[in-house]
């Protein structure tokens, strides 16, 4: 049995090696869980004949790299820079916007399981609390969904679409918790993804978004056909509580803030991703992350 050996805290442990484990953090370079089950086997396989039963985890690591490099160059160069992200001390903020119904709770948990983040935050949760402590006196739009808080808007303006200034008024309210959450995560040096309808290109503080650590994407759903399907999906589980009519009554609207949202991505930059295979969104999302923070946390050990 290969054992290997590492330290936490000044204290040495040794544990068998895993293929399974290293195949799970092999995904991460783009490659197929089948694929990366294969290496994994194969680099087991090498360690065997080179009668090696026991191993550091920055020699496996180092073993892993060259053995990357030479039968599969590609992946290397992503494993490296990943590896650079889980040894920097800098934390990841990952925030993943769309419109109800493109699936951006879906994506965020998939993308944390992948990428091994336990921190997983959705807006909705933060209006909930938000709900708590604001009244519906003081904030009325707060305690619509976002499609429609326009119906509650006291003095509605002349000059906007009024389901876009209820949007936005809305997401307004909710940003507050959402840049509270981002400072703290920061502060701790705790990676945290963000996830939600209220994640929207513009609104969190410029100042924020200068911090190289936060990378934003804006999920959307094109073909309106597909997207009007989500619901029915969504609407199938047990705990989704408000019914696939009100979704659909308000489809229209639910499009509207969509479209709202890519014109913001488009101003402010933000990766807009057509979200219709899960595998390749978590495709594109790993692979901006690992080419962006990859590139940032080398500059800053460098």
């Amino acid at each position: 049995m290969i054992m290997v050996k590492g330290k936490v805290e000044n204290n040495e442990y040794k544990e068998p090696f895993s293929k399974g484990i290293l195949a799970r953090s092999l995904v991460v370079t783009d490659m197929g869980a089948d694929d990366a089950y294969k290496i994994a086997a194969e680099i087991e396989s090498k360690l065997t004949r080179e009668n090696i039963d026991e191993i550091t985890i920055p020699d496996l690591t180092q073993l892993i790299i060259r053995y990357l490099e030479e039968n599969y160059p590609v992946f290397a160069e992503k494993y490296k820079k990943w590896r650079i992200i889980r040894k920097t001390k800098e934390p990841l903020i990952i925030l993943i916007g769309g419109a109800s119904g493109v699936g951006t709770s879906s994506m965020a948990f998939e993308l944390a399981s992948r990428l091994g983040l336990k921190n997983l935050i959705s807006t909705d949760m933060i209006r909930e609390v938000m709900r708590k402590i604001v009244s519906k006196e003081l904030s009325p739009v707060i305690h619509k969904s976002s499609f429609n808080a326009f119906e509650s808007i006291r003095t509605p303006t002349t000059s906007i679409d009024p389901v876009i200034e209820g949007f936005i008024n809305h997401v307004d309210v909710v940003n507050v918790g959402v840049e509270a959450i981002i400072e703290r995560s920061l502060k701790e040096g705790i990676s945290t993804i963000i996830e939600g309808v209220h994640i929207v290109p513009g609104f969190v503080s410029r100042e924020l978004m200068e911090n190289n650590n936060i990378v934003e994407f804006t999920l959307i759903v094109d073909d309106e056909d597909i997207h009007k399907g989500r619901f029915y999906s969504r609407c199938r589980r047990p705990w989704v509580k408000r019914s696939l009519q009100t979704y659909l009554d308000n489809f229209d609207t639910i499009r509207k803030t969509q479209d709202f949202m890519i014109e913001q991505a488009h101003e402010f930059d933000s990766h807009i991703i057509n979200n219709v295979d899960v595998v390749k969104t978590i495709d594109i999302m790993i692979n901006d992350i690992t080419e962006r923070y990859g590139d940032v946390s080398v500059n800053k050990q460098s």
